[in-house]
């Protein structure tokens, strides 16, 4: 299977979005939330942006708490973090004041639980001045509406669709070191797999065509791999 980036629909809007958001004034508030539902190739959208671009990333869990949060971006500085929450706010401070990076804080569905912890990530926003970027799931757009003094500051909102007919044969002609017949790619179509399922299907398909010596994979091969799971 290739390692490569697929430029379905949803990755085309996150990366004009990103783009979008680097270039905002410095008088307007720059952050953006990304959102939906599991299995549509957000995780590793985000994974691939923040790796190509030197950006923090956080990824929240039931143990959110404001020193939890600045501790995680201090290590993510590769600094070791110190122990009060004042104190960790300057590392991050120096750390950003002459080489500013976005913030991306995953899994914000956690944040919900901790009205500290939302208040945290707002004062980095306002006293650092660095882009910020929120991604959840599904209801996060509408959970987020309920805390007014971070909802104001979102810049633009993102919502992760599911995959079109144009996405799935992207997906499939993009990571595939063999060549789909178009009748597989259209049974794939027919079954909206998620994301995650596509590329477990790929995965078993070449296996098969590969063992079988095979330049192309048929319907049949697609329709075993699928009843298989």
């Amino acid at each position: 299977m290739k390692n490569s980036l697929i430029k379905t629909r949803n990755v085309k809007r996150f990366i004009s979005l990103m783009d979008n958001l680097q270039k905002t004034p410095s008088n307007v508030a720059k952050m953006a939330l990304v959102y939906g539902s599991f299995g549509l190739g957000k995780s590793q959208t985000i994974m691939w942006w923040v790796t190509n671009n030197d950006a923090i990333y956080v990824r929240c869990n039931h143990n959110i708490s404001p020193r939890w949060l600045l501790s995680e971006i201090v290590k993510e500085l590769d600094e070791v973090p110190c122990y009060t929450s004042q104190r960790l706010f300057e590392q991050i401070e120096e750390k950003l004041k002459y080489n500013p990076k976005i913030l991306v804080v995953d899994e914000i569905d956690y944040l919900f639980s901790n009205k500290h912890t939302i208040e945290t990530l707002r004062d980095i926003h306002d006293k650092l001045g660095i882009p910020v970027l929120l991604v959840g799931m599904e209801l996060a757009d509408k959970k987020l509406q309920k805390y007014g003094y971070i909802n104001d500051r979102i810049f633009a909102k993102l919502k992760f669709e599911k995959l079109s007919n144009d996405d799935f044969k992207e997906i499939i002609e993009t990571l595939s070191e063999v060549e789909f017949s178009d009748s597989a790619i259209r049974y794939i179509t027919n079954r909206n797999l998620q994301f995650r399922q596509i590329v477990k299907v790929i995965t078993k398909a070449e296996q098969l065509a590969n063992t079988n010596k095979l330049s192309e994979i048929s319907e049949e091969i697609i329709k075993g791999v699928i009843n298989e799971e």
